[in-house]
């Protein structure tokens, strides 16, 4: 007869779920998403001074839970709400932001006791959760006891209160400024979700970003005031655009006033945008619902081009001084590379590299570095030069050629991105096939990332070997390796950044797992190098880690790839730009 086995559940886990958040901040806001998927239409945050004992108050009004909803629903550990209730909360049909059902344990990164008080249906239940019982505790999770205590209420009340003593001094304070900046992205908007911090309501000076304010008298349509700012990160804000206020109430929704019909303006760029024009004259020509403005009104058809010209005037100076920032992050790659290029050549370059820059803004700094990478490699193919000649001898009146030049060109741009890319994509497919072959020496892996260093990250591609380099190491394992130990002998490759510093490979077989002992080795193999070349990384490549080795055990200026990791983040990246370039 098969016996039956069981997991079981530590209680430290609820402890471990409530450390998966950034910072103290973005935990509390999952106990406000919580409030939220109630259905709660205000909610009060208290935070307290530091230097204090005061707890943290999370409160709701809410349809909060009756003691069965708690014991048999809330406390049940990764118990999706949507899997039981739908994608919709009950009452306002609000889209729920709870996933995984572990949002709950959110307060135990903040906090050594969460109290949770909720009242539905005439009673109020109340929970007190302990960090230290439950990380003293040696029975399984499921039979853990938790102290609850029920009692009576209004019939009416209803709503939820998270109290949060004996906060965690590992880490600041949670601070107001910082919690209003993230709350406002997602429920700035929001008009049935009156959010207070210590008492404050959300507003745009909680965003953090480029501010912008103009008040102007137009023809035919009086006063207006324009408010707005462009945020500073790449956090996507929840009804992103400029709403309209007349008499004080907002009519519509948000929007981009026409300009994201404008070419010029990126659209990644408005999504960033925040902010209200404040127009009374509008009135007569706002709909019987409130829900729109009519578009042909005279005095809305006036105060449109102000609003559009203001906007762009500030779009363009932040989209000027990120691309400057984007640029200089990347002017030492751009200008190795250009600089190996002929001098009449490299003008045309940098025209094609900045058009390119421009077509991408937005994107993280890993995937510009992937497309400046990919651009750098298509601009050394002649193909691009009949056409930048074409452009450059078009006279400066004939627009119609030059024109056509330039389409012409745009068009080659894109297509030799995208040839250079799939190139790249053929390449990693060959790598793959070397790496899953039992068969596959160092030698062969060697040969083929050496010369596409690219593969191992942009941060990599302008390492370069030379003769000393090579020479170098040639003697070094020539003299070290001999007799017995020539079986033994290393694959190893020794380039140079531009700053100088030096970067060490060594290649293992990619049927063979990275130990301790081949850290240790490669440590040694730097140890007699770094006398004659001064500071030198280490890069390990095998087939992975083994059990043995942990990231937070690794040496100084070490690094350990695994070759199917590399070929996979290498060809995520490439997939994308491909993506990117045939949608174009």
């Amino acid at each position: 007869m098969a016996n039956k086995a069981n997991f079981k559940v530590d209680p430290k886990l609820a402890s471990l779920l409530g450390e998966g958040y950034r910072s103290t901040e973005h935990a509390l806001k999952e106990l406000i998403d919580n409030a939220w998927d109630a259905d709660a239409t205000k909610l009060t945050v208290a935070l307290p001074d530091a230097m204090t004992d005061a707890p943290i108050v999370v409160s709701d009004n809410g349809s909060g839970m009756t003691e069965q909803e708690l014991l048999n629903e809330y406390l049940v550990v990764a118990n999706d709400r949507r899997s039981r209730k739908g994608d919709l909360t009950a009452t306002l049909k609000r889209r729920v932001k709870g996933r995984k059902g572990i949002g709950k344990f959110a307060g135990l990164m903040v906090a050594g006791i969460m109290e949770i008080e909720t009242t539905a249906r005439g009673r109020t239940t109340r929970v007190v959760v302990s960090k230290e019982n439950l990380m003293n505790a040696t029975r399984d999770l499921e039979r853990f006891d938790l102290p609850i205590t029920v009692s009576d209420a209004a019939k009416d009340a209803h709503g939820t209160t998270v109290t949060l003593r004996e906060l965690n001094q590992r880490f600041s304070f949670p601070l107001p400024e910082k919690l209003k900046n993230l709350l406002v992205v997602e429920y700035g908007r929001e008009a049935d979700f009156d959010v207070k911090v210590n008492g404050v309501g959300l507003g745009l000076d909680d965003l953090q970003g480029s501010s912008y304010s103009h008040s102007q008298a137009v023809a035919h349509a009086g006063s207006i005031r324009l408010s707005y700012k462009v945020a500073d990160s790449n956090q996507a804000i929840k009804q992103a655009g400029i709403v309209l206020r007349v008499a004080g109430k907002i009519v519509g929704r948000p929007s981009y006033w026409g300009l994201e019909d404008d070419p010029e303006v990126p659209a990644k760029l408005l999504r960033k945008l925040y902010g209200e024009v404040e127009a009374d004259s509008l009135l007569d020509g706002v709909t019987a619902d409130w829900g729109d403005i009519i578009e042909n009104d005279k005095a809305y058809q006036a105060i449109k081009p102000v609003i559009q010209a203001h906007i762009k005037t500030a779009l363009g100076e932040v989209f000027t001084k990120e691309m400057n920032l984007q640029r200089a992050r990347l002017q030492q790659q751009l200008n190795a590379r250009l600089s190996r290029l002929p001098e009449y050549r490299q003008r045309y370059a940098r025209l094609a590299l900045e058009k390119v820059m421009k077509r991408f803004y937005g994107e993280s700094e890993e995937r510009i570095e992937t497309v400046a990478s990919v651009v750098l490699d298509a601009l050394e193919k002649d193909e691009y030069w009949s056409i930048l000649q074409h452009i450059d001898e078009s006279p400066s009146g004939d627009i119609e050629a030059l024109a056509g030049a330039l389409a012409e060109f745009g068009l080659v741009d894109m297509a030799q991105m995208a040839n250079q890319t799939r190139s790249r994509l053929q390449l990693l497919d060959h790598l793959e096939s070397l790496i899953r072959s039992p068969v596959t020496l160092e030698k062969s892996i060697h040969q083929t990332i050496e010369k596409n260093l690219w593969i191992l990250g942009a941060e990599y591609t302008l390492i370069a070997s030379n003769k000393t380099t090579a020479r170098t190491i040639q003697e070094y394992t020539d003299s070290k390796f001999v007799g017995e130990r020539a079986s033994r002998r290393p694959d190893l490759f020794l380039g140079q950044r531009l700053n100088g510093e030096y970067l060490l490979i060594e290649f293992k077989r990619p049927s063979k797992e990275i130990c301790r002992d081949d850290q240790r080795q490669a440590a040694e193999y730097r140890d007699d190098l770094e006398p004659r070349f001064g500071s030198v990384e280490i890069l390990l490549l095998g087939k992975a880690r083994d059990a043995t080795t942990q990231p937070h055990n690794d040496s100084p200026r070490m690094k350990v790839f695994g070759y199917e990791a590399l070929v996979s983040a290498a060809r995520t990246q490439l997939g994308w730009l491909l993506g990117q370039l045939t949608q174009a």
